[in-house]
């Protein structure tokens, strides 16, 4: 079975990306408004992409009537953000950030979501994070006025203690239970893992 990317409809190649492309790991953004409103809202399509700067993406698509997201305008305003991770215990406020909030009403008050004051930017961080990530923007890309690709540069790294061995510079897989984005309203648990030996080192023929 094959579509050609021209004959289909942009709803259903939406469809199509995010059916396989599994599970995709979810940026749980925090903005800040002008009036002082805290926003946080999750974002799928979404990476880190380098290590020198430290860089991520967020797709931030227009509402189905054509709205801007408030994410976008506070970071177009602002020029920065936080990128926060999600594990099981936080896994159902953070779908439920997904609705459909006016921006007068933060989704971190509706939802008793804690904050904490971030160090680098004016954005708060969420204070129960497992991981949290202080952003400016790096470039933006704009896809046909429907969507903005926001590349964000960290610049402080916020996790949490348990989590962490600084020594090794590891996480502590056992105690870090992240949840991934299905599609619709799936979401999957990563605690069902899977350990290889290392991989081959193959050295080239030697010449004839």
């Amino acid at each position: 079975m094959q579509y050609a990317a021209s004959e289909v409809t942009a709803h259903e190649r939406y469809k199509i990306l995010t059916a396989f492309v599994l599970p995709r790991p979810i940026a749980w953004v925090t903005t800040i408004g002008p009036t002082g409103v805290v926003n946080a809202a999750p974002f799928s399509f979404f990476n880190v992409f380098a290590e020198d700067p430290p860089l991520c993406m967020v797709a931030i698509n227009r509402r189905p009537d054509g709205r801007i997201k408030d994410t976008w305008t506070n970071i177009e305003r602002s020029g920065q953000f936080v990128v926060n991770l999600t594990d099981e215990p936080l896994a159902r406020k953070m779908h439920e950030s997904s609705g459909d909030f006016p921006p007068d009403v933060g989704e971190p008050a509706y939802l008793g979501l804690g904050l904490a004051p971030s160090v680098d930017v004016v954005p708060p961080r969420l204070a129960e994070a497992p991981w949290s990530m202080e952003c400016k923007v790096w470039r933006t890309i704009n896809v046909k006025d429907d969507r903005q690709l926001v590349i964000g540069e960290g610049l402080r790294f916020h996790i949490r203690d348990a989590l962490w061995d600084p020594k090794a510079m590891r996480v502590r897989m056992d105690r870090y239970h992240p949840v991934g984005r299905m599609f619709a309203d799936r979401y999957c648990r990563t605690d069902d893992r899977m350990e290889f030996p290392a991989a081959p080192v193959v050295k080239a023929k030697a010449a004839e």
